[in-house]
């Protein structure tokens, strides 16, 4: 589906390489995030969009039938029943094409990794003093 092999250097790039319908689920979830987590930052990690707080939040990217959303499996697993009608593995979920996107839904697991995300650095800070 992309159009060239090169490595994308940033999420435009990476949003640009896709055809016109791709680009508009890959930017309502971009903005969705970035609403979710408006601290974060955006970069490219793993070859994918990435949304990066005191770790890495939330990865997403597009594939031939579905857009992938990777929150870690800790994401996946706090929100397991409402997942359910998504194919997942670990620490991603694809959402159909063809389907609605979830925004709310990813929304509410965004929020969910920032809290997950700050509560984890904190016990770091704490830890070291």
């Amino acid at each position: 589906m992309k159009k060239s092999m090169t490595p994308v250097t940033n999420v435009d790039e990476y949003i640009a390489s896709f055809p016109d319908e791709v680009q508009t689920q890959l930017n309502r979830v971009r903005a969705t995030i970035a609403q979710a987590a408006s601290s974060a930052e955006e970069a490219i990690k793993y070859g994918l969009p990435t949304f990066v707080g005191s770790e890495n939040l939330v990865h997403f990217g597009a594939f031939k039938k579905h857009i992938g959303f990777y929150p870690t499996p800790s994401g996946i697993v706090a929100f397991e029943s409402e997942l359910s009608g998504y194919t997942c593995s670990k620490g991603a979920v694809q959402f159909p094409l063809d389907q609605p996107l979830p925004l709310k839904l990813i929304a509410k697991i965004v929020k969910f990794r920032v809290r997950e995300a700050t509560m984890r650095a904190k016990s770091k800070k704490q830890a070291k003093h």
